[in-house]
């Protein structure tokens, strides 16, 4: 007999841009992504209804949930974890976190570069961590932590992917301090 995989929701909330996936396997069967500002409150569950009805899914069909547990906006985050917290214990699912920082990061592991995902912190501060695929093997060379832009640039020594949250500013300032050493992933990659 052969088994389908698990309806799998996701749910980003951790920045400005929030968004909504339903995945199945290796398919990604509907997805949603808007610029939310400060209204993830107000919009998640309206959103997360639509990409349901979209796709032709009933919520009790959904297998797991995967939530970004930050680092990001405070109220984001916790409309976020709210939502997925509530659904999984009335669905009797289970409910995984996961780095929004690493999973920025992840989708650029075959470069082979450290990889730096980076989110504005306020007060002139990012939110960072370090990165690297070699050999197949994914490791965190540096914990999620906040610095300055300019304390982070002087720490790294060689070549590295810049990727996340970056504003036409934070990317000039990264490019001002790094130079040829910085590698900055493109807007639609971003």
């Amino acid at each position: 007999m052969v088994t389908t995989p698990s309806l799998l929701l996701t749910i980003d909330t951790s920045t400005d841009y929030a968004g909504l996936a339903l995945a199945r396997g290796e398919e990604v069967v509907a997805e949603l992504l808007w610029r939310t500002g400060q209204g993830h409150s107000v919009e998640l569950m309206p959103n997360l209804l639509y990409i349901l009805g979209m796709a032709r899914v009933e919520m009790r069909w959904l297998g797991g949930i995967v939530v970004a547990r930050g680092p990001g906006s405070f109220n984001g985050l916790r409309a976020g974890m709210s939502v997925a917290k509530g659904l999984a214990l009335s669905l009797g699912i289970p409910l995984v976190g996961v780095s929004t920082l690493e999973a920025e990061a992840l989708p650029f592991a075959e470069t082979g570069l450290p990889i730096c995902p980076l989110h504005n912190a306020g007060r002139g501060e990012v939110a960072a961590a370090l990165f690297q695929s070699a050999n197949g093997c994914w490791s965190r060379l540096r914990e999620e932590h906040i610095t300055t832009l300019e304390v982070l640039c002087s720490e790294l020594k060689r070549e590295t992917l810049f990727c996340g949250e970056l504003s036409p500013v934070l990317i000039e300032q990264i490019e001002s301090k790094m130079g040829k050493g910085a590698v900055v992933a493109g807007a639609a990659a971003r």
